[in-house]
């Protein structure tokens, strides 16, 4: 179709299956917020029973701690005045004594079985409550899409010369959207759901070797299993991390992105990622330092994935006037000329460059790596 014959009406037509599409993605994410309180909920009513549980184990354990001073002053009596007692009255206070001490200490695992749980159940509850939080979040943000998508940008064919531009543009929205809920889902199954299932046959699994091979075999099965849930912990936080760190809006722009970039060296072994922050830390408005971390965060990320880097260097210069950043690796390098580097990505990090008032820029070559240089105004008061 040429441009001149284009209908402005399909523009319409393509915006309606956004806001149809959008409004999908909302309610999935609002889904995965209720279905998170419910199992808060249950989570919450098992802490209950635990928690009071736990108050009858530790009750009980006091009483039959009690119960072994007797005995051991018994046994002590006993003991020193032996030929004044019959050969059943010592053996009764032998076996009583055993048995006591056995009963106590069979009550002190159990009592710390309920505190593990009872941590467990605290973690997982917290995790639960970051999952609400983002959902509420990504939520209200999807809104802001869709209102954004319903009005302003309705206008957009007025403004468009090409409306094919358009019509690509509109298109890559949706496939990214798609792309990294896939990608989302993919790393959850892959990593935290793996291990998790893992965690849950592993904890049928300690009562079974406590039962069959002891307590030293268990309390060997329990400290492999903490380190399970360890690494079940880090993969989340990882994510998490790739969502938005919590840190941000707490700490500000330079300590989180010290922070991230540790994760991502950690995470990425044969890669070495160092930051250098030029200038003193300072806070920047909410949206700027909100912008420039997804900046860093996309460019570092395409490093990782395409590059083939081994070496990647974040420099951060904050001005009284603006900020520069640059991020450089040594991977394969590219030719920006070429169409297929002008991705999506790129063209968004351009557009949140742009919204700020600064400037974009990308230096490479094949085979002498890249530098992706930043540079925004900080509004004066």
């Amino acid at each position: 179709m040429r441009i001149k014959d284009f209908d402005t009406k399909t523009l319409d037509v393509i915006l309606a299956r956004m806001i149809e599409s959008v409004g999908r993605s909302k309610n999935e994410i609002y889904s995965i917020g209720e279905e998170s309180r419910a199992d808060l909920e249950t989570l919450n009513s098992e802490l209950a029973e635990v928690e009071e549980l736990t108050d009858r184990v530790v009750g009980e354990g006091e009483r039959l701690e009690a119960k072994v001073r007797l005995s051991r002053s018994k046994l002590s009596e006993v003991s020193m005045h032996f030929k004044n007692y019959s050969e059943d009255q010592v053996r009764e206070a032998y076996e009583k004594a055993h048995e006591l001490q056995l009963e106590l200490t069979l009550n002190r695992q159990m009592e710390k079985q309920l505190h593990e749980r009872k941590k467990d159940l605290v973690r997982r509850m917290n995790g639960l409550h970051e999952t609400i939080d983002r959902a509420d979040h990504l939520v209200s943000q999807i809104s802001v899409v869709m209102n954004y998508l319903m009005s302003d940008l309705k206008e957009m064919g007025e403004l468009i010369e090409d409306a094919k531009l358009k019509v690509e543009f509109g298109l890559k929205i949706i496939e990214a959207q798609e792309e990294e809920r896939k990608r989302l889902s993919r790393e959850i199954h892959d990593g935290p759901a793996q291990m998790l299932a893992n965690v849950m046959m592993r904890s049928d699994l300690v009562e079974r070797v406590y039962k069959e091979d002891g307590i030293d075999a268990a309390l060997a099965e329990i400290k492999s299993f903490k380190q399970m849930v360890r690494n079940s912990l880090y993969e989340v936080r990882r994510i998490i991390y790739d969502l938005r760190p919590m840190a941000l809006d707490d700490l500000g722009l330079i300590p989180t992105l010290k922070k991230y970039l540790q994760t991502m060296e950690d995470y990425h072994k044969t890669v070495k990622i160092s930051f250098h922050n030029l200038r003193a830390d300072q806070r920047l408005p909410s949206n700027y330092e909100v912008a420039l971390f997804r900046l860093v965060q996309e460019s570092v990320q395409n490093a990782l994935k395409h590059a083939e880097a081994s070496e990647i260097q974040v420099k951060l210069e904050m001005k009284e006037t603006g900020v520069t950043v640059v991020i450089k690796d040594n991977g394969k390098g590219f030719d920006p000329k070429k169409r297929k580097y002008n991705s999506f990505g790129i063209m968004g990090m351009k557009e949140r460059v742009d919204l700020l008032g600064g400037q974009f820029a990308i230096s490479s070559k094949p085979g002498q790596g890249a530098a992706v240089i930043i540079q925004v105004p900080i509004p004066q008061e």
